[in-house]
């Protein structure tokens, strides 16, 4: 039995232990997650537009152009917003996911001592991208597709397949069945109990944000990833002695 308390305590000690490599992971692991984790969302209402002094005015020059134009307009527009979003697939499945994984692996290990940079480069050599790419693509589809019944299944699923990339870190070669299944296994019971461990940082995150998120680069992001590898090996070694 694992509380949160005591997560925390030895994920910071392990982040503090090796400091700086532990905030340059940490900063990778926002890049390709796309966002803060946890405190993303404090940053959505803030709003990027831009105010037009005469909105009219672009609807007077869209007004002069024919139908043949302005579908041209669109087709290109669409054009762009499409090769944008299959690009971005592209990055997440064959590049973001394999460095996730990677920095998993770094912080687990660092979870027992202090680790290298050289961790990153783990999903990357002797023959695992191929099979990392694989389970991690399947476990985001199926994700993916629950979400898609409904956002709450989605949630729990997302829960229940938390500890994928940390399985792939021990066993590059796991069959997807297999890591799916396991990682369901050490996470039974478990969900809830993580996701209030999630939002128990939810402070943490609102300090972040006031600093535009100068104390989540420095402190709150490798302090998460720590406490989450912690996680990791607590039900890790609870199923093992299982």
């Amino acid at each position: 039995m694992w509380t949160r308390a005591e997560l925390k305590m030895k994920g910071k000690a392990a982040f503090k232990a090796n400091f700086f490599f532990c905030v340059v992971v940490a900063l990778i692991l926002v890049i390709v997650n796309g966002g803060f984790s946890a405190g993303s969302g404090a940053a959505s209402g803030i709003n990027f537009s831009f105010e037009v002094n005469d909105p009219s005015s672009i609807s007077n020059v869209f007004d002069g152009l024919s139908e043949s134009a302005k579908m041209g307009i669109g087709a290109i527009v669409l054009g762009f917003v499409g090769l944008a979003g299959i690009t971005s697939l592209l990055l997440s499945i064959f590049l973001f996911n394999p460095v996730k994984v990677s920095c998993r692996k770094f912080f687990f290990s660092n979870s027992y001592a202090p680790a290298q940079l050289n961790e990153l480069k783990y999903s990357f050599s002797e023959g695992r991208y191929g099979n990392v790419v694989k389970v991690m693509f399947l476990r985001d589809l199926f994700v993916f597709l629950w979400t898609l019944l409904f956002i709450i299944p989605g949630i729990v699923k997302s829960y229940q397949y938390r500890m994928v990339p940390y399985i792939l870190a021990e066993d590059p070669f796991i069959d997807y069945k297999q890591a799916l299944e396991l990682s369901k296994n050490m996470m039974n019971g478990q969900k809830w109990r993580t996701f209030v461990l999630d939002i128990s940082f939810i402070g943490w995150y609102f300090l972040a944000a006031i600093t535009f998120f100068i104390l989540g680069v420095l402190y709150v992001e490798p302090y998460v990833a720590a406490t989450d590898a912690e996680l990791y090996r607590v039900l890790r070694q609870g199923y093992v002695n299982a």
